[in-house]
């Protein structure tokens, strides 16, 4: 199983300078991929810059939204987003995509938060049209420069639709911030949607869990805040399960390879940049 770390893009007061540095450190610890976590309405840097910013300062490293908000977006501006993205770090993006659950980051006149399976089904063929080359905006040239590949697709949710859309557009499925033995559940119907879309082999699995390994408690209080919209006893829930001690670390990667992820990765609770070198250190 390889093990990702992700950026601090959507913690509390995070310091945005941090990020460039976050990501140069984290390659050079070896670290498989650099995520990133999707959201408007809340003080972050938004995923598209992060992973813009990771590009720029990293040569190696995989990267991966972990989940893009994709029906916040108008579909060509942010297909041409995460073309520049993936041709400037040299095709190394994979973007998770899902369709959003909170009201308030649908900020977007007229992309409002209803009919989002509809829209995200919509937006998927606009970012396949536009990465293959296709002009836009009613004239004869396309938004991408000659040669921009398809960008690899993973998925998140839960519904039959989503695992669904998962098996016809995507490589892979991502799990939610969950304990290892809820997201066990969502894998095996991953991987039961694979099979019956007929796909070959098995879809990439991708895990999920927040560690704070230098300060425990503002790690998991900066979580809590984070879940705080779906009310105290998920965000109370969510913010218990991060990792803060070695044994808890080591724990969540036996506990995700057990049920079969290719990857798991760590995302940051907090923006301390020591945190790379000790997570490094207990899973590297």
């Amino acid at each position: 199983m390889k093990i990702g770390i992700g950026l601090p893009n959507q913690v509390r007061d995070m310091r945005p300078a941090v990020l460039p540095t976050w990501a140069a450190r984290s390659e050079e610890a070896g670290f498989s991929t650099l995520g990133t976590v999707g959201r408007i309405a809340y003080p972050g840097v938004m995923d598209t810059v992060a992973l813009a910013a990771a590009a720029g300062a990293t040569t190696r490293i995989g990267l991966i939204s972990n989940v893009l908000l994709g029906t916040v977006w108008p579909p060509v501006l942010l297909a041409k987003e995460l073309a520049g993205i993936d041709g400037v770090s040299g095709g190394r993006l994979t973007l998770g995509v899902g369709i959003g659950g909170r009201t308030d980051d649908f900020v977007a006149e007229g992309l409002g938060p209803k009919g989002l399976g509809k829209r995200i089904d919509a937006d998927l063929e606009v970012y396949r049209d536009v990465w293959a080359g296709e002009p836009v905006g009613g004239g004869d040239n396309a938004a991408v420069p000659p040669g921009t590949r398809q960008v690899p697709l993973l998925f998140g949710g839960f519904a039959p639709k989503a695992l669904a859309r998962m098996a016809k557009w995507g490589e892979g499925y991502v799990g939610g911030s969950m304990p290892p033995e809820m997201v066990s559940g969502a894998f095996e119907q991953a991987r039961a949607a694979w099979r019956e879309a007929g796909r070959e082999g098995e879809p990439r699995l991708v895990a999920i869990a927040y560690f704070a390994l230098g300060e425990p408690d503002t790690g998991r209080a900066k979580v809590r805040d984070y879940y705080g919209n779906m009310g105290a006893e998920p965000a109370d829930f969510i913010a218990s399960g991060v990792r803060t001690t070695p044994e808890a670390v080591r724990d969540a990667v036996k506990a995700f390879g057990d049920i079969g992820a290719d990857e798991l990765i760590f995302n940051p609770a907090t923006d301390e940049l020591d945190d790379i070198a000790r997570l490094a250190e207990l899973v590297l």
